[in-house]
């Protein structure tokens, strides 16, 4: 049964807009105003990249997905998109946290 990327690419790709929506419409922090966010990211993919790019090589694959779950698009080292979208879902929720956590506790200082 092929699920044309539904099995891993739609959550990915909810999980980008669920995160993004949070910070957008309720939470309003201002990250991604934040230079120092943005270069956070680039320093997760100098991470995620390699490490990715050897767990799911094709040529010796650790981690194999099932190629009807997700769309097929590889770059580079053969990493599959939806594993940057699920990344940027994760760091993002979490320095989302982060944030909000701290804005609250210099409130409750004032």
């Amino acid at each position: 049964m092929n699920l044309g990327g539904v099995g891993y690419t739609l959550p990915a790709v909810v999980a980008v807009v669920v995160v993004c929506l949070v910070e957008l419409m309720w939470l309003r922090t201002g990250l991604f105003h934040r230079p120092a966010y943005w270069l956070s990211m680039l320093i997760v993919l100098g991470f995620q990249i390699p490490v990715d790019g050897w767990l799911t090589d094709l040529d010796a694959p650790i981690i194999i997905y099932n190629p009807d779950h997700i769309l097929g698009l590889r770059f580079p080292f053969d990493i599959p998109v939806e594993d940057f979208l699920f990344g940027f879902a994760l760091v993002t929720a979490v320095l989302l946290g982060w944030e909000r956590t701290r804005q609250r506790q210099e409130e409750a200082r004032q």
